[in-house]
C-alpha cells in the first residue's frame, strides 16, 4: 500500500527537553493506526508536527506526499485535526457551529457540506441543539463532523473518546471504519486495548520513543512472553499475597491483577517456568498458560518506560 505517512527521526525539544526523540513512523493510505503511550510520551507533539503545526528539530518525511517541513500549509488544508478538548462554541447551535468552521475552511458549497455532516453523523434530528447542552457522546459526534467538512485525506484523532459511554464509542469507531473503507487514513491516540485492538496497526511510544509497532498480533508476538491466568480455585482465596511473593522473583517480568484473576509472565520462558515450579504447587491456585494480551505486554514493557530519565 501507499504510504499516507512516512517519516524519519522525528525530534522535537521544548526548553531543551526532547519530547520526540528520533521518532520514524510510517501509516499505510485508508489504514486506521493506534498511538498509544503514557501521558506525556509525546503523541500529541508528534501529531502536530505530522499535521505541520509543529516543525520538527529534526528529521525529515512525507504526510499525505507533501513534506512536513517545506509542504505544512498544504498539509493542513488535507487534515482534519480532533483535539482532546472540545473546541467548538457552546453558545452555537450544532448547525451554526458547522456553519462556522465551513466558513472558516472558505468552503465555497458550505451549506451542501454542512447538511451531508449532519446526516452521516445522525445529527440532522438536533441540528438545533445548542453545543452547549449536548452529552460527552454527541460532543464527540458533532466535533468529528466539523473535522470532515473539508473531506480531509487524513484524520488525526487525539483521545477522540475520553470520558464518552461504551454504547458512543462502538457507535464511533463504526463511523471510523466504514471512513477508512472508502480511503481515509486515520491516526487515533487512546488508552483503551479493546480501541486499539480495532485498529489496523498499533505504534506504541514512551519518552518520544517508539517501542513498538505492527498489527496487534505481531505486536504480541514480538515481545515473546509466556503468561500464565492464577485462578483461585476456593472462596476466600485471594491472589493479592501471591502477587507480592512472585513480584521481583528471577524470570517474572509481568504480575498484574486482572479482577480475581492474577497475569504472570516473563520473556525468559525457562527461566520463568524454574521459578514457578514451587508456587504451581499450590492447589489452592488454578494456573493456565494463555496467549498474552496487549496489556501484558504494555504492562511487561512499562518498567523500561520507568527507567529512562524524563
Amino acid at each position: 500500500m501507499n504510504a499516507a505517512i512516512e517519516v524519519h527521526g522525528l525530534t522535537k525539544r521544548f526548553q531543551g527537553r526532547t519530547v520526540v526523540d528520533h521518532l520514524s513512523l510510517t501509516v499505510a493510505q485508508g489504514r486506521i493506526m493506534g498511538f498509544l503511550g503514557p501521558n506525556g510520551s509525546g503523541k500529541t507533539t508528534t501529531m502536530r508536527m505530522l499535521c505541520g503545526l509543529l516543525t520538527p528539530d529534526e528529521g525529515e518525511g512525507r504526510c499525505l506526499d507533501l513534506d512536513i517541513r517545506t509542504q505544512s500549509h498544504a498539509i493542513k488544508r488535507q487534515v482534519g485535526y480532533m483535539t482532546q478538548k472540545f473546541s467548538l462554541y457552546e453558545d452555537l447551535s450544532i448547525r451554526e457551529n458547522l456553519d462556522f468552521v465551513a466558513r472558516v475552511h472558505g468552503l465555497p458549497d458550505r451549506r451542501l457540506r454542512v447538511e451531508e455532516a449532519l446526516e452521516r453523523l445522525g445529527l440532522t434530528a438536533r441540528r438545533d441543539q445548542l453545543a452547549g447542552e449536548l452529552s460527552g457522546g454527541w460532543k464527540q459526534r458533532l466535533a468529528l463532523a466539523s473535522c470532515l467538512l473539508h473531506k480531509p485525506r487524513l484524520l488525526l484523532l487525539d483521545e477522540p473518546t475520553a470520558g464518552v459511554d461504551p454504547k458512543a464509542r462502538r457507535e464511533f469507531w463504526e463511523q471510523i471504519h466504514a471512513m477508512a473503507a472508502e480511503g481515509l487514513t486515520v491516526l487515533v491516540t487512546t488508552h483503551y486495548m479493546d480501541e486499539a485492538e480495532r485498529c489496523h496497526a498499533i505504534a506504541y511510544i514512551a519518552h518520544g520513543r517508539l517501542l513498538a509497532t505492527g498489527s496487534v498480533g505481531e505486536v504480541i508476538a514480538r515481545a515473546g512472553l509466556t503468561t500464565f491466568s492464577v485462578t483461585p480455585l476456593h472462596a476466600g482465596t485471594a491472589t493479592a499475597s501471591l502477587a507480592q511473593r512472585l513480584s521481583g522473583l528471577s524470570g517474572i517480568d509481568l504480575v498484574a491483577p486482572f479482577g480475581s484473576v492474577l497475569h504472570v509472565g516473563g520473556a525468559d520462558r525457562d527461566a520463568l517456568l524454574k521459578t514457578l515450579i514451587p508456587f504451581r504447587q499450590d492447589d489452592r491456585f488454578l494456573w493456565r498458560e494463555d496467549t498474552p494480551t496487549l496489556e501484558d505486554v504494555f504492562i511487561h514493557l512499562m518498567p523500561a518506560v520507568d527507567a529512562r530519565p524524563s
